[in-house]
């Protein structure tokens, strides 16, 4: 079942962005806005003017976190700069988990998670922002998967961090609710964020996520929005039978890049998602030496392979990458086409090894950067 693993060595020269410097980059050029949508109200943040012929980079950020402690590392990182010359950004911010977030009154109606992507197609109308590339972490990859289902047309490709296509299993609700997780959220999150050995010996960042959680973003909120994620439905996809039922199935439509670091608690639902998805728009990329957060953890790595992907749907052809050492692989013929002319949806996104691909054609591309 396990396809051959190719080797992927990305050396980062430029180091993390830090500090107030670094902190407003995300800043500039930004517009925050509060959406009204059927299902209440979003805050989002724009970052340049959608471009009439270029999707704009739709995220969205995982239970315990907001666009800015999720993203800013990723943004922020020089490499990504060079992406967003050529997009425009949308920030999504799940109700009431933004920065200086009002605490819901009582008795209010927190969205599910349906009716979190459900709120999301006229956002983008609203903003004039014809179709979207989504990036989303946890939480917010299933919402950003379920937009994908819902509205095919407006999504062009998608890269899901951690994301679990499963329902919360019963055993897993009931023991929740036994050991009284309204009192233990931080915990939980935490657990849910990063694995026992980053726990234990990443003490730096795990102080600043922890702080972050618990006193960042107000509790209420923050125990609604995981209270929604935690009753998810599961995702309702199905790999394509090549030649028998892949105009019919439910799957996604558009290209997909699925990353895990290899340490990550999220290791088995991202591998299971990868096993309902089409093989041939498909790539499931590994990080080495990373945990669950790898836009935090690996921004470099990570904005090398975003690169990888928008240039296999045919967008940034001329994009550098003068830091990606390969081993034991090839560039796919679709990377870096020189009229940049874009052929969406029938490509794959990173580079593929020469004899990546099974006798039927249906295995899913896997590749693992080591460090």
């Amino acid at each position: 079942m396990m396809e051959e693993l190719h080797d992927v060595q990305l050396t980062e020269i430029k180091p993390l962005l830090t500090g107030q410097n670094g902190r407003n980059l995300q800043d500039f050029d930004c517009q925050e806005h509060d959406v009204e949508t059927t299902h209440g109200v979003l805050h989002v943040t724009m970052r340049g003017v959608a471009k009439g012929n270029r999707p704009t980079i739709l995220t969205y950020h995982d239970i315990g976190l907001n666009h800015k402690s999720c993203f800013n590392s990723l943004f922020n990182y020089e490499d990504m700069q060079e992406v967003t010359q050529h997009f425009s950004v949308l920030h999504v911010d799940a109700p009431g988990q933004q920065e200086n977030a009002p605490v819901f009154p009582t008795g209010y109606q927190y969205p599910t998670m349906d009716e979190l992507a459900e709120m999301l197609p006229s956002v983008l109308t609203q903003l004039q922002v014809k179709s979207v590339i989504g990036i989303g972490v946890g939480a917010g990859a299933c919402i950003l998967t379920k937009l994908a289902l819902n509205e095919p047309s407006l999504v062009e490709g998608l890269v899901l961090i951690n994301v679990d296509p499963c329902a919360k299993g019963w055993m897993d609700w009931a023991a929740s609710k036994l050991s009284g997780w309204t009192s233990n959220l931080v915990d939980i999150l935490m657990g849910h964020h990063f694995s026992t050995d980053e726990l234990t010996e990443n003490k730096e960042i795990i102080q600043t996520y922890r702080l972050h959680i618990s006193q960042d973003i107000p509790q209420e909120n923050l125990a609604m929005f995981y209270n929604s994620y935690d009753s998810r439905t599961e995702l309702q996809m199905e790999r394509p039978i090549p030649g028998l039922n892949e105009n019919t199935v439910v799957t996604l439509r558009c290209p997909a890049l699925l990353v895990v670091g290899d340490t990550s608690p999220a290791v088995d639902a991202v591998v299971e998602c990868n096993s309902r998805l089409n093989p041939t728009k498909t790539t499931l990329l590994k990080m080495a030496d990373c945990g669950g957060l790898p836009q935090v953890v690996q921004p470099g790595k990570l904005a090398e392979a975003f690169k990888y992907f928008v240039q296999g749907m045919g967008y940034m052809p001329t994009a550098g990458m003068t830091r990606l050492v390969r081993s034991r692989t090839h560039s796919a013929s679709s990377v870096g086409s020189a009229d940049g002319v874009r052929s969406r949806g029938t490509t794959n996104a990173l580079p593929q090894g020469a004899g990546c691909t099974s006798p039927e054609h249906t295995a899913a591309h896997t590749i693992e950067m080591t460090a």
